[in-house]
């Protein structure tokens, strides 16, 4: 007869985040001993972390903070939506994202390799990995420092934590205009800052299959050229941010909205969930 009750196995999911049967089995395994079935479960779980090594880690949450001229932005995945929503997901988020704050990391390998609390933050994960039961990582950091840094937090489904995050920062301006530009950002995921950071490759290839596109139409020759710049410059304006539409006055440029603003955009970071 099982000796402990449906609010002992509660307080053991709530602890350990784990599933309702691992619990069960785990009280069971320690005869209704909560602390030896939060070691059954740990021990259990870690011997699972290298069987999730290779499941996809395509949920979670994006996580920022701004403090002073100094931002950053982490993103965390999970396997389900089930556990990006969950309590001990996003606490794991909040700790991480404090920690990444504090030693003023600026990527993954530097942040999973330092010390928290006496683990690496790689084995924190993977204590987090073996309790939780999905394969849980964290996939990119992001350190931006600027004048002014903002930061934009979306939501893409009401019901889970936010799946897309921005960084920006300029010089000048206010901090509206830096927060709506954050915002276009968000909706509009540009690559780079300016045509200057499109490398050399990426333009030479989007001139010749604009030329091969051109040519495979039939269009004359000596129209060539000019429907080509005027490819090329679509490129740039779908993926440079100042030379984007904005997202709240598409009649102007993203680098019409800042200068009107008396700003100039130094930097920005996105990150979205899974891509």
């Amino acid at each position: 007869m099982a000796n402990y009750t449906a609010a002992d196995i509660k307080a053991l999911r709530e602890a350990t985040g784990a599933g309702m049967m691992d619990v069960k089995k785990a009280l069971d395994e320690a005869e209704g001993d909560a602390t030896k079935a939060t070691d059954i479960l740990r021990v259990k779980g870690l011997k699972g972390v290298t069987k999730r090594e290779g499941r996809s880690a395509s949920n979670g949450l994006v996580a920022a903070h701004v403090d002073g001229n100094v931002g950053t932005l982490v993103e965390i995945n999970c396997e389900t939506d089930f556990v990006a929503k969950g309590e001990k997901f996003g606490e794991l988020a909040d700790r991480v994202l404090a920690h990444t704050v504090a030693i003023g990391a600026a990527d993954a390998e530097t942040l999973l390799s330092s010390d928290l609390d006496g683990q690496t933050v790689k084995e924190v994960l993977d204590e987090a990995n073996a309790t939780i039961g999905e394969k849980i990582e964290i996939r990119r950091v992001a350190r931006l420092e600027g004048d002014q840094v903002v930061s934009y937090l979306h939501k893409t489904s009401p019901d889970l934590p936010a799946q897309i995050g921005v960084l920006v920062t300029t010089t000048g301006g206010d901090e509206q205009t830096a927060r709506d530009i954050a915002m276009h950002v968000a909706a509009f995921s540009p690559t780079v800052l300016t045509r200057d950071d499109v490398d050399a490759e990426t333009v030479a290839n989007e001139r010749r299959i604009a030329e091969e596109t051109a040519r495979e139409e039939g269009k004359p020759e000596q129209a060539l050229p000019k429907i080509i710049e005027g490819r090329v410059n679509g490129y740039f304006k779908e993926n440079v941010l100042v030379d984007q539409a904005f997202a709240k006055d598409p009649k102007k440029s993203v680098a019409q909205v800042a200068q009107e603003a008396g700003a100039e955009i130094t930097s920005f970071a996105r990150f979205k969930v899974g891509v």
